[in-house]
């Protein structure tokens, strides 16, 4: 199971332990330059909510508020910005649920499944609140409006992912850059995969070493995407020469693209100062500060705003897939 950490939620939210774990999204979009958000129906409890739902086994955090924005309204979309996550009781027990912002293009539509949902209503985001039937569904409807008003809702990914786990190091006789992903860290690389679909990058990176490279294979498979290999970010590479991996990072960065970079341990602190200097305090606070930064298969998502090349405005951590 993935673990998650998130700028956009409170530290109750991050230092809580609940009893269920749910995802969903509001989804967004412009209307002759009006915010309007999607609010649904369910008639199990004859209120307006947003699509949500509870962790299928085995998945991840943001894969469970995708799955249920396919199954209730049938859209297939990527995640935006994180929005705050509730909690509250149910039947005695402690429930969170984690959002995100999710845009919908003009040329999807939305249909409600006729089970979970039976209705749909876009409507204005400035009237959205008083439509909710729970007031636990306003703080991220309140965050949603804060990042359209400071143009900070569109955005895209900028995905940083340490290896999978590597066979042991030392019982490696050959090159360094050849060892390869062991059993569990093949099976790592498939979820982290399925991961990737909730924000699905359009850009891969990597360090060309076996690990790196089988880490990334599964996803780039899934879209018949090409792999970029970047010499600097290998681990021999930005131990020698750290100003060329970083440097190598910001060009990245710069691209002002949806991307994932794949690399080692010794480079992540290089690439967590890179983002340290391009969000706010409170983002910044997230980030990991100690060694090893991420576990093999662990992932970091800043939000990229769309025109604004250097401001990251959000970073969720997600810890890796456990089998």
């Amino acid at each position: 199971m993935f673990e998650l950490q998130r700028s956009s939620d409170a530290e109750e939210i991050r230092l809580g332990e609940f009893d269920v774990i749910a995802a969903g999204a509001i989804p967004w979009q412009l209307r002759n330059g009006e915010l309007q958000v999607l609010l649904i129906h369910r008639p199990r409890y004859d209120d307006w909510s947003w699509p949500k739902g509870k962790l299928d086994a085995g998945e991840s955090i943001p894969e469970c508020a995708v799955r249920e924005l396919s199954e209730e309204v049938g859209l297939q979309l990527t995640l935006g910005i994180p929005l705050a996550a509730t909690a509250y009781s149910v039947k005695g027990k402690t429930k969170v649920v984690y959002y995100w912002a999710a845009k919908v293009d003009a040329s999807l539509q939305a249909a409600p499944d006729g089970e979970e949902c039976d209705e749909i209503r876009w409507v204005p985001a400035s009237q959205a609140a008083a439509l909710l039937t729970n007031p636990s569904d306003l703080a991220p409807l309140e965050d949603l409006l804060k990042a359209h008003d400071k143009q900070r809702l569109e955005s895209q990914a900028f995905i940083i992912l340490r290896h999978a786990k590597a066979k042991p190091r030392g019982k490696w006789t050959r090159a360094e850059g050849e060892r390869p992903l062991a059993a569990t860290g093949r099976r790592q690389a498939q979820a982290v995969a399925r991961m990737l679909e909730a924000w699905r990058p359009g850009h891969v990176a990597s360090s060309p070493w076996t690990r790196c490279v089988q880490t990334v294979t599964p996803y780039l498979a899934l879209h018949s995407l090409n792999l970029k290999t970047i010499r600097a970010i290998t681990e021999y590479e930005a131990n020698r020469k750290p100003h060329k991996a970083q440097r190598a990072i910001e060009k990245l960065v710069g691209k002002s693209r949806s991307q994932v970079i794949c690399t080692h341990r010794p480079v992540l602190p290089l690439i967590i100062e890179v983002l340290r200097a391009r969000v706010s305090p409170k983002v910044a606070a997230v980030l990991p500060t100690q060694d090893p930064f991420l576990d093999p298969g662990g992932v970091i998502v800043a939000q990229q705003v769309i025109g604004a090349k250097h401001q990251f405005v959000s970073v969720e951590i997600h810890a890796p897939y456990h089998d």
